[in-house]
């Protein structure tokens, strides 16, 4: 016929009859008249902040909360941000909340998620929480890039590096990130004839960086891979107009023409190019031999045009010193003193006699 309901301190009750919400129980003891068993109530807690009851709605219309909780109805363009005791608890979906106030400290912020980018003080302490990551769509930039912002298909803004969250179920918000450092494009095996029908193969380096991101993303589905086939459509337009030798004699100024070909373009692209260099040129086998062959040639040709220099010089310095001595004796008996001295010096030096006055002529000589 009755039925007992104990309620601590802590708790509350809420008190249901015919399916009907009747009221709230405070702490203590009840005693409730229930013969055909229709009443119900049920216990909550009132240290756990939030009410959570599956007819949550029927509780607040009934205005029995209105001095023990406070409740907040979260329209489909709201989101609530949940503060207990001065700490961050979570982010609220669009619903009926109710929260006990007295026993907690607790303080529901609401924003509007209209705004589909979600700017906060305390963003980076939200989104450590992973509550966090069911609502919002959260994005870092890193240090030396920059993002595009897309939304619904539409751009925004660039971003800055740093950490940004975007509501979802709003709208579509995409970023584009792009590194704003130095990069290089390698151009590599190509196969291009000369204007003097010389087939070569070729490796060349471009190396650029991104000056307008928003470009580099609209202008083209990939903005790198556009800018190798510009380069290789210049290498060709430039290499086949030259021919092989000229090409070979001068490859910087073949860069330096592939660059200012590119310079238009890659602006377009949102780059900037900073330098074009020819890395690798590689020939066929039978051009490399006969290559090696002029080379070979050449090579020979000058060396031999160096020795006859050096035997004509021999020569006129020889008849220079033969006139010199033909005309002054004295020099002439000297140079021959210093061949005998240097004769005797190298061993013994025996002298024969056969022809009459030729002592006399050894003797005064020596």
């Amino acid at each position: 016929m009755f039925k007992h309901i104990k309620i601590h301190s802590y708790e509350t009750g809420l008190y249901f009859r015919d399916g009907e919400f009747r009221g709230l129980l405070s702490a203590g003891r009840h005693w409730l008249f229930d013969p055909l068993r229709r009443a119900r109530v049920d216990i909550v807690s009132l240290r756990d902040p939030w009410l959570v009851h599956e007819k949550l709605d029927m509780i607040v219309k009934s205005g029995a909360l209105a001095d023990r909780a406070v409740a907040v109805d979260l329209k489909d363009h709201q989101r609530g941000l949940a503060w207990i005791e001065g700490r961050f608890s979570q982010i609220l979906a669009p619903g009926l909340y109710a929260y006990w106030t007295g026993m907690r400290d607790v303080r529901v912020e609401i924003v509007d998620a209209r705004a589909v980018r979600f700017e906060h003080a305390d963003l980076k302490v939200m989104t450590r929480l992973p509550v966090a990551h069911r609502l919002l769509d959260i994005c870092t930039v890193d240090r030396n890039c920059a993002g595009v912002l897309f939304v619904d298909g539409k751009y925004v803004e660039t971003l800055a590096p740093g950490l940004y969250a975007f509501w979802k179920d709003v709208a579509e918000a995409r970023v584009a990130e792009f590194d704003l450092r130095e990069s290089t494009a390698d151009v590599s095996g190509q196969e291009i004839m000369t204007a003097d029908k010389v087939s070569l193969r070729m490796n060349a380096v471009v190396t650029y960086h991104v000056i307008d991101a928003r470009k580099a993303v609209c202008a083209s589905d990939d903005a790198r891979q556009a800018l190798y086939r510009e380069a290789q459509l210049a290498l060709r337009a430039v290499v086949g107009a030259r021919e092989l030798d000229g090409f070979l004699a001068d490859k910087d100024a073949v860069g330096q023409e592939i660059e200012q070909a590119l310079r238009r373009r890659a602006a377009e692209l949102g780059l900037e190019i900073v330098s074009v260099g020819i890395r690798d040129v590689i020939l066929p086998g039978d051009m490399k031999e006969l290559m090696n062959k002029v080379t070979e040639a050449k090579k020979a040709a000058e060396a031999n045009l160096i020795a006859r220099r050096e035997e004509t010089a021999a020569a006129r310095s020889q008849a220079n010193t033969a006139k010199v001595l033909a005309e002054n004796p004295t020099l002439m008996r000297l140079r021959e003193l210093e061949v005998l001295e240097k004769v005797a010096s190298a061993g013994n030096l025996r002298v024969v006699v056969g022809e009459k006055g030729l002592t006399d002529r050894i003797v005064n000589l020596l």
